[in-house]
């Protein structure tokens, strides 16, 4: 009997949803507010920007992160940009912001779509920006096998579809169970007036700008009924001549680090660096545009030294350390030293350019070898 397999619940979508290397994930404790006294305790912020399981941001990442940080009295405060993802790493995402209680709220940006809703749903408090989108949907997976795995899975989807029903009505209880179910089996892309009036959210915050923090339209156009207005909008470029507003002191705007989040993120990504993301969003603190160009510009120098050293794998140690590039080029100088294993020199020479033009094989000519026979037999039969 051939084992029963696992089933990963996604989207509903036309096509297996692609993994989405492009996200920001981010826990820390923030500083005190201006004015906030020591009794006061600082608040814990989450971003959750990018795919929900899978190569994105997992369940376990999350509980592992949290509870390093959490004291258990801070307030925490989870801001969601998500296409989605795989559902049950997001009911257990769900889960764990449940737990936390009254201290725990939730934002989302621009986008809680798929597994995305089913997890900011367990917030006790959401806030949602008014040009944000709220989008449920059917589960969605995929799978091979015979007609009794086949019926397996579809009773495996319908049950993820009762949890998916459960999360929705455990932040609404009042909610019309009938409707909810047509908009979730409809896929419907909720403004943030009609989550409000669903009971799905509790306030409508102010607006960010939708196309800075999501950067990647293209897992939008999986779904069935992506608002066409928003697809045009992901895929439009920002003007050049769009600059990013520095943060005010002790306030930065979350609209302008997330833009700058995502320039580093992609930048990262285009060059081959994506590990570095993380570290030179540390590093920049998301100051302003400048500071993170020549923050980029800087990690992508010392990344080409490395390589052409050969030692690529200490790009992201000279990264942390905040090294210049003559500070690698002296480290990279003496690690190939001290190896005792010197520089790699290729003798060989190269072509010149007057060699002579080698003699190349012809073709066999039937006329002449037809002439040279004939020529042969006039000669054997004279007397």
């Amino acid at each position: 009997m051939t084992p029963l397999k696992p089933v990963r619940v996604f989207n509903k979508a036309p096509t297996p949803p692609q993994e989405n290397e492009q996200h920001w994930y981010r826990i820390s404790a923030a500083t005190k507010a201006e004015g906030a006294t020591e009794a006061e305790p600082s608040p814990i912020e989450i971003y959750i920007y990018g795919e929900i399981g899978g190569w994105g941001i997992t369940a376990n990442q999350f509980l592992r992160d949290l509870k390093a940080v959490d004291d258990g009295v801070s307030p925490v405060q989870v801001a969601f940009n998500t296409n989605g993802g795989d559902l049950f790493e997001g009911v257990a995402i769900h889960n764990a912001l449940n737990r936390l209680g009254e201290r725990c709220t939730a934002r989302i940006d621009a986008l809680a779509a798929s597994a995305g809703s089913v997890a900011v749903c367990g917030a006790h408090r959401v806030v949602m920006a008014s040009n944000a989108i709220l989008m449920i949907h059917n589960p969605y997976t995929w799978i091979e096998g015979d007609a009794d795995e086949l019926r397996r899975v579809a009773d495996v989807l319908d049950q993820a579809f009762e949890v998916i029903i459960a999360a929705y009505k455990a932040k609404s209880p009042d909610i019309d169970e009938a409707e909810l179910r047509r908009l979730v089996n409809d896929e419907s892309w909720l403004t943030a007036e009609e989550a409000l009036a669903l009971g799905l959210v509790d306030e409508i915050g102010s607006g960010v700008q939708v196309r800075a923090c999501l950067g990647n339209g293209a897992a939008m156009a999986r779904y069935q009924k992506t608002p066409q207005p928003l697809l045009d909008q992901l895929a439009s470029k920002p003007p050049a001549d769009d600059p990013v507003k520095p943060p005010a002191p002790n306030k930065p705007d979350v609209s302008d680090s997330t833009a700058l989040a995502l320039m580093i993120t992609q930048d990262c990504t285009k060059a081959g660096i994506g590990n570095l993301a993380e570290t030179l969003i540390a590093s920049t603190k998301l100051v302003d545009k400048a500071t993170v160009q020549a923050a980029l510009a800087t990690a992508k120098g010392i990344h080409d030294l490395c390589v052409a050293a050969r030692l690529p794998e200490l790009t992201k140690e000279y990264v942390t350390a905040g090294l210049g590039a003559d500070a690698v080029r002296a480290r990279l100088f003496e690690k190939l030293v001290g190896s005792g294993k010197g520089f790699e020199i290729n003798n060989s020479l190269p072509p010149a350019d007057d060699d002579q033009e080698k003699v190349k094989a012809q073709l066999p000519n039937p006329s002449s070898i037809w002439a040279a026979r004939r020529q042969a037999a006039n000669k054997g039969a004279r007397p």
